[in-house]
């Protein structure tokens, strides 16, 4: 860290302390419910885990949050990658998508506080960058899907809990504040969490507001290469490019809450509102080779140069207001919610693109992940035929209202205790945008380009062999857009996004108790109606359907002893397609009687399967346990080329045969796994070695389905093996753990389906150490996390098995302090 940073740092601990002395002085004569010990705060954690997973009715994983940010990580992707059977797909080295038992992203649905809400990408796609880890109580991860879960939730349903006003009583104040460096490129880091509480017996409150940034460096390389018939490398075009990133993500939001004894048993207003901001500086020089060769290393060949210079700026935000109430009528306990959600989601790319440079050059791939390119002469000296300007755009708005009602009473049947739920639930989504569009623009000639040179070499973990220098990208952006040619993206008529989407859902499940154990049987019953709208060939089509689904579920739960259970669950569900691919608007080719763009025949995918595991609870905060599962998917929805009837996109055309590209339905899909993991402390297992304990897990998958073309394929997102390994310690104020993740390559859902990425292992440690002494009844703690610490490169890999891009971002550092009471 900075001298500079360090000094900050202690302004704002300073800042923070002296800040918090009234609330400390009003809280110290009041008694506090101190939920958990923060002496302990990994075992603490892990025994609310296990206690909830334990009397869950249903198989699922939970995390637990015993303080303001006592999860390890920045966002949720990180602490959720660390469960068994969860996977993370990183965008340049930050978590940003789950694949759930090696799902696809959509697979898994997302909800706040029991509230499920959209995803801010495409409408189903949950994105974890901009939920920071440290507004949250507990994440549970339900794998075994219940009657009252959302339907469209093949692979799981993420639940995330924020934090009650009543979790402590009278006045409660946390504060988190964290500093640090990206080391590849020294960019700052810094990392702010707040939270205040009030509750008396009736009434109380809870704010929260968090904020993160990080600066960082990606040192990227992209490849196009083949091989001859003996094996041997062609290189056709080597690609570099170094990216200068800053990530900001925000969290803000509340709940003003009622309690009371009668019928009336609770009333709350919340709010909570999530965004991330990523603003991306690209320099890009692109060398294609004229007359390719075979070799590792050639020298003197002819290269075609362009140069790319891109400030631009991705953004998504989730704002998520509820309205409830609980009541108790006779013997019905009712819950009933309104909640409206409104998701975001932009691209803002320009690019100024010069091309037809030219110039002689040597290469050598002999060490594949740091290529060198010599060039016959200086970088900066080529000079370039022409440069055009390419602004790519992307936007989807989604505005959502939803009404949900459950409703839960006791009863006996065959003389036996039960519990009887129902619920309704009313969905109304209106999705409109367009997709990834490129514009091709003219790009001003009285813009010199080579003034925005800084001369500052690129910050690299490979070799920088073509001397590379960083640009001014932001100020040469604003001197375009200054000259008025800039402008905004008018999306192309075949790349709009107009959705209508209404789904009514209603459930009924009863948990039976036995001696042994329970029994949770019910179904769900889900009827969706929705439009899709769009232009094709300059004539505005609309595209109207509704279906319905019966989801069935039963869910037995064994104790086979005190502290051993075993879970048989039977589920079902369904997964509609994304806002992209269920969209009316198409291109069509008259003549050669293609269409390509988004497919609003689509069917649902629909899934059923079985889920087994036996938990055995061996020792406080300890867990052994081993899980089995197996799903079918049909009308699996993945990219591919099709025959349809031309009357779909235009009516004189019914009856003809036309091709079309995009989003289709195969069949037949299949994932299954084995999962096993272990959680356990030396001092329960022999009576040394106090606080030492191990956290580990594995998980195999296998998926598969068939494509239209009658071949198999892999679902994206599927790693053959993963696995999670920690050792921690905690005694004395002293909590740390280190940990290691891996998982095998996986084809991702956002790439092409033709490419895959490689295996990936992550080396993380966290440290954090309570001071021995208080301030007026104040605990507060020191904390520091370093990620990446073996500094990991990326790779991804082409259809042909060669390596097509190679990323690395150096180690994080982060140094910070809690202050809680």
């Amino acid at each position: 860290m900075t001298s500079h940073a360090a000094q900050k740092l202690s302004a704002l601990v300073f800042g923070g302390l002296v800040s918090a002395v009234p609330f400390i002085a009003q809280a110290d004569e009041k008694p506090m419910e101190i939920v958990t010990v923060t002496a302990a705060p990994i075992r603490d954690s892990q025994q609310a885990a296990f206690d909830a997973k334990k009397f869950a009715d249903n198989y699922v994983e939970i995390i637990s949050a015993d303080t303001i940010g006592r999860f390890p990580d920045q966002n949720l992707a990180d602490s959720l990658g660390r469960l068994p059977g969860l996977a993370i797909e990183r965008d340049q080295g930050q978590a940003r998508y789950i694949n759930l038992r090696g799902a696809p992203f959509r697979y898994t649905s997302i909800a706040f506080d029991g509230i499920d809400v959209p995803g801010a990408e495409n409408g189903r796609i949950p994105r974890f960058d901009s939920i920071p880890s440290v507004i949250t109580r507990k994440v549970e991860v339900n794998k075994a899907i219940l009657p009252s879960m959302p339907g469209e939730s093949v692979a799981g349903f993420i639940n995330i809990e924020t934090f009650s006003p009543f979790a402590e009583e009278g006045w409660s104040f946390a504060a988190d504040v964290g500093l640090g460096e990206q080391d590849l490129g020294g960019g700052d880091i810094s990392k702010y969490g707040l939270r205040s509480s009030w509750s008396n017996d009736n009434f109380g409150f809870v704010a929260f507001a968090s904020e993160n940034s990080r600066e960082q460096i990606t040192d990227n390389r992209e490849y196009d290469l083949e091989r001859d018939a003996n094996g041997e490398l062609i290189v056709n075009e080597l690609d570099f490019r170094s990216y200068k990133v800053t990530r900001e993500d925000s969290a803000y939001g509340g709940t003003l809450e009622y309690r009371g004894d009668d019928t009336l048993q609770r009333v709350f207003v919340s709010t909570l509102y999530s965004e991330f901001v990523d603003k991306e500086q690209r320099n890009q020089f692109v060398f294609a080779v004229t007359n390719p060769e075979a070799g590792t290393a050639v020298s003197n060949k002819e290269l075609s140069v362009s140069r790319l210079l891109e400030y631009g700026q991705y953004e998504n935000s989730t704002l998520s207001n509820t309205i409830g109430a609980d009541f108790q009528l006779n013997d019905w306990r009712v819950e009933t919610r309104i909640n409206a959600t409104e998701t975001e989601f932009s691209m803002n790319l320009p690019i100024p693109r010069s091309v037809g440079g030219s110039a002689m050059g040597s290469y050598d791939l002999s060490d594949i992940e740091d290529p060198k390119l010599y060039l016959d002469r200086d970088l900066d000296s080529i000079s370039y035929a022409a440069t055009i300007g390419i602004h790519y755009g992307q936007e989807l708005n989604i505005d959502g209202l939803k009404f949900k009602a459950d409703a839960e009473r006791d009863f006996n049947w065959f003389n036996k205790s039960a519990v009887l739920r129902i619920g309704v639930q009313h969905d109304s989504r209106s999705a409109d945008g367009f997709i990834s569009t490129p514009a091709v623009k003219s790009f001003p000639d009285t813009i010199d380009i080579d003034s925005f040179n800084t001369g500052s070499g690129w910050d690299s973990n490979t070799s920088n062999t073509i001397g590379a220098s960083y640009y001014n990208n932001k100020g040469l952006r604003n001197a375009w857009a200054a000259t008025g040619g800039l402008g905004s993206v008018t999306p192309s008529e075949d790349g709009v996004i107009d959705i209508e989407e209404d789904i009514i859902a209603i459930y009924a499940m009863a948990t039976t108790e036995f001696i042994w154990g329970n029994i949770v049987t019910g179904a769900r019953f889900e009827q969706t109606d929705y439009s899709s709208k769009g232009v094709v060939n300059g004539n505005a089509i609309s595209v109207d359907d509704d279906f319905n689904n019966i989801l069935p579920s039963v869910h037995i739960n064994i104790d086979l002893a005190e502290n051993l259970k075993l879970r048989i669950s039977g589920s079902t569900g369904i997964n509609r397609p994304t806002y992209d691919e269920w969209r009316a608007a198409a291109r069509i080719d008259l003549v050669e009687k293609e269409v390509d763009g988004g497919n609003p025949t689509l069917d649902a995918e629909e899934a059923m399967g079985i889920d087994t595991a036996i938990e055995w609870y061996f020792a406080p905060a300890s867990i052994l346990s081993a899980g089995v599962f197996y799903r079918t998917i049909d009308n699996v929805i993945y990219a591919d080329t099709s025959t349809i009837d031309g009357g779909v996109y235009l009516p004189s055309a019914a009856g003809e045969r036309w091709v079309y590209k995009g989003a289709v339905n195969g069949d037949d899909g299949e994932m299954q796994g084995v999962e096993l993991s272990f959680v356990g402390h030396a001092s329960d297992l022999i009576n040394t070695a106090h606080g030492l304990g191990v956290s580990a897990n594995i998980t195999m998958l296998d998926s598969e389905f068939t494509g239209i073309d009658g071949k198999n394929y892999k679902l994206p997102g599927t790693s053959d093996l993963l696995y999670n390994f920690s050792v921690f310690y905690e005694d004395f104020g002293l909590s740390a753990r280190i940990n290691y993740q891996y998982r095998d390559e996986w084809i991702s859902p956002i790439e092409d389906p033709s490419e895959y990425w490689g295996e990936q292992e992550r080396v993380d440690l966290s440290i954090s150490y309570e001071l021995p002494f208080d301030l007026q009844g104040a605990t507060m703690s020191v904390y520091a996390n370093a990620n990446n610490l073996t500094d990991e490169t990326d790779v991804r890999y082409a259809g042909n098995g060669t390596i097509n891009q190679s990323e690395s971002y150096g180690r994080r550092y982060l140094l910070g302090v809690r202050l809680h009471f």
